[in-house]
């Protein structure tokens, strides 16, 4: 590893990715790389989570296309150094800003979508001019492969390499000194690496999780409500980062939502036709069947132990002392809370860490701007859950406890890059006042710096 490190160090240093030219070529040969294997890896998402090719292309593989393409249609406009204004104390003046590459960097990539999360953060960086180190989910094995095997093929290990292996792989890297590394993974592992990090002041983008409720009050429109909460939930088997993790509904019309919401999850899966995706692993398997209380399930709640498959299960009567609330659900499981009043909601929650998420369904504006003033979250949505996260003008992260930094479109080459700034002073004229002595030029300064 560290004669991996250095020789990317070395490649970096010889300016090699410097260039729009250069990170041109680097991003095309990416998207290349991508559309000549689709096949095998939407074959390879297939094996890992018994994802579908519409799901698989749509959130992973078209996801990290158009990602692509943005950014080589904005790139040179992104690489300019850009004039900024210079207070008139500045006098003969003029102020600059010019983003840089940090150097080598780290990505970590996770398992729920380990071809977009991997591959995505990737984009940013080759865009800002770094070399890159990757070290995709070894829990999903065959998209681990692909990554490896379609990288190590398109591109110099110099610029990109691909590391497998698992968690002493990752301590491994961790001990090596990095310009930035970028993590998508749980709190708990995202610890381990904001501690490691610290010892070498490398700065971290944390992406991470929660658990992110969906606020239904009585004026929302609940069918639609239910359709796209349930469309946000169970997506990915709920292995999703921003799905809605839990309901709170207004309770005079909590009975309603139920109703809606059965009726739409009747309508959108058939367990029947195998085409659910699975959990990624047995020991995640396990720890969401445990969180189901089967005297509180009003819809699915089965289990298919042989293909790790969980039907979505809603959950009714659930308060937030129950186990299912004290953890991020991260799987197919949606408990159903109720309130009374919205105020009262509000201060409850901001007692709560704050999510990476938040959604809320209402024709009230004023409850709109009530919740949404008042509660901190990273980002969300008004009538709609998870699509957010497909708006590259929206920088996508957390707040707190789930986690910090932004990425997607632009937000990612700056999350990548220094934003060096400097000013350039004219030597044709030489004011005295910044020189000392100093005496005489008080009442100056303090008139102008007020």
């Amino acid at each position: 590893m560290k004669q991996m490190i250095e020789a990317q160090r070395a490649y970096f240093k010889a300016e090699h990715t410097l260039s729009y030219a250069a990170r041109k070529r680097a991003l095309e040969a990416l998207y290349r790389a991508i559309e000549s294997n689709e096949n095998s890896i939407l074959d390879a998402l297939n094996k890992d989570l018994n994802k579908s090719s519409f799901e698989a292309y749509s959130t992973e593989v078209g996801f990290v296309l158009k990602s692509i393409s943005i950014t080589l249609k904005h790139l040179r406009q992104w690489m300019k150094q850009k004039k900024v204004k210079t207070p008139f104390y500045h006098g003969f003046s003029k102020s600059y800003v010019r983003p840089e590459p940090k150097g080598t960097v780290l990505v970590i990539g996770p398992y729920n979508y380990p071809f977009q999360l991997s591959i995505e953060p990737l984009i940013g960086a080759l865009a800002a001019g770094n070399t890159v180190i990757l070290k995709p989910s070894e829990f999903t094995s065959h998209t681990e492969h692909v990554i490896h095997d379609m990288l190590e093929k398109a591109f110099d290990q110099e610029l990109i390499s691909v590391v497998k292996g698992g968690p002493d792989t990752t301590k491994e890297l961790l001990e090596h000194r990095f310009d930035h590394i970028f993590f998508t993974g749980s709190k708990s592992v995202g610890k381990i690496v904001y501690q490691a990090a610290a010892k070498h002041l490398t700065p971290v983008t944390l992406e991470l999780g929660g658990k992110s409720p969906a606020i239904v009050d009585k004026t929302a429109k609940l069918d639609v409500a239910a359709k796209r909460i349930a469309f946000g939930k169970f997506l990915n088997a709920g292995q999703t980062c921003i799905a809605p993790d839990y309901i709170l509904v207004e309770a005079s019309v909590k009975d309603a939502f139920i109703k809606e919401l059965t009726t739409t999850l009747e309508q959108f899966y058939t367990m029947e036709k195998n085409n659910y995706p699975s959990i990624v692993n047995d020991k995640h398997f396990e720890r969401i069947k445990n969180l189901i209380d089967p005297d509180k399930v009003v819809h699915g709640g089965k289990t298919h132990e042989k293909n790790r498959i969980i039907e979505p299960t809603v959950m009714d009567r659930v308060t937030f002392d129950d186990a299912i609330m004290q953890e991020e659900i991260f799987g197919p499981v949606l408990p159903v809370l109720t309130f009374e009043r919205l105020d009262t909601l509000i201060e409850e929650l901001k007692d709560k860490a704050a999510p990476l998420a938040l959604y809320m369904f209402s024709e009230s504006q004023p409850n709109i701007d009530r919740v949404f003033k008042a509660l901190p979250f990273g980002g969300g949505a008004i009538n709609d859950t998870v699509m957010h996260v497909a708006n590259h003008h929206l920088p996508f992260g957390g707040v707190g406890e789930s986690g910090f930094g932004r990425y997607h479109g632009k937000h990612s080459f700056d999350t990548f890059s220094n934003q060096k700034a400097y000013i350039r002073k004219s030597t044709k004229i030489d004011p005295p006042l910044v020189y000392p002595p100093y005496e005489k030029r008080e009442k100056l300064v303090r008139k102008i710096l007020k």
